[in-house]
């Protein structure tokens, strides 16, 4: 295993490869695909902060401590709050979020969980009330390809080092 990399949990060592090294043609190919999706998703109309929004609540949800580091640098760099990622699990009840981050966030937990029909057929419902065809369709893609590097970096356990962890902002 010449592209492992040794991680400790308590007295265990457990080696793990870093699949996106281990087959970088395939990675790339994935990246490649996540920036058309992007691409897709501005051309539609969906703002860098919505398509953050969605990036940052999907790694929430599943636990990806490597992705929510790095979209939640990226979201704060994009002008996004303090104030609302923090709120952000919470989303349904804070009156922070406006009708199409409410519409790209649920549609962004069923994609996530999709085994709830009747969540999944609410959500479709929001996202139908304030998205058109390609807003919807750029959503969900958004929110596939998170899913998808959530797991990337989740399996190949990529480590959040100290020195690229979000800085504290300024109490005020």
């Amino acid at each position: 295993m010449t592209s492992s990399t040794a991680t400790t949990t308590g007295a265990q060592d457990r080696r793990r490869v870093f699949i996106d090294k281990q087959s970088p043609d395939a990675y790339q190919a994935f990246r490649q695909a996540a920036e058309t999706v992007r691409a897709t998703a501005v051309a539609a109309g969906l703002e860098p902060e919505l398509l953050e929004l969605i990036n940052v609540r999907v790694s929430q949800i599943n636990g990806c401590a490597f992705c929510l580091n790095t979209h939640t640098r990226t979201a704060l760099r994009a002008g996004e709050s303090p104030l609302r990622l923090g709120v952000l699990p919470g989303w349904r009840d804070a009156d922070v979020f406006t009708d199409r981050e409410r519409a790209a966030l649920g549609l962004a937990e069923t994609v996530t969980h999709p085994d709830d029909a009747a969540a999944q057929e609410s959500a479709y419902a929001a996202a139908r009330e304030v998205f058109d065809d390609a807003e919807i369709s750029a959503a969900i893609w958004a929110a596939i390809t998170i899913n998808a590097f959530n797991r990337v970096s989740i399996l190949s356990k990529h480590p959040v080092r100290r020195a690229a962890a979000v800085p504290s902002p300024a109490v005020q």
